[in-house]
């Protein structure tokens, strides 16, 4: 499926948000995900089916100084 994910497109092969999520392995407790321009909460990254084309922002928080 054809996705735009942080402005890049990209073929991935997914059904959920959350797929997304583990395809970039990404530690949940430190990502905010935005779809089509809404923030979906991580509760909801299971159920939250996908269709080409849509927009997806993923945001990874990491420590640092």
């Amino acid at each position: 499926m054809k996705l735009i994910i942080n402005g890049e497109e990209k073929q991935l092969s997914v059904q959920t948000l959350q797929d997304v999520v583990e395809h970039f392995g990404l530690q949940e407790g430190f990502v905010v995900t935005e779809v089509d321009g809404e923030i979906i909460d991580r509760n909801n990254w299971n159920s939250k089916s996908l269709v080409e084309g849509m927009q997806i922002e993923l945001v990874h928080f990491v420590g640092g100084g």
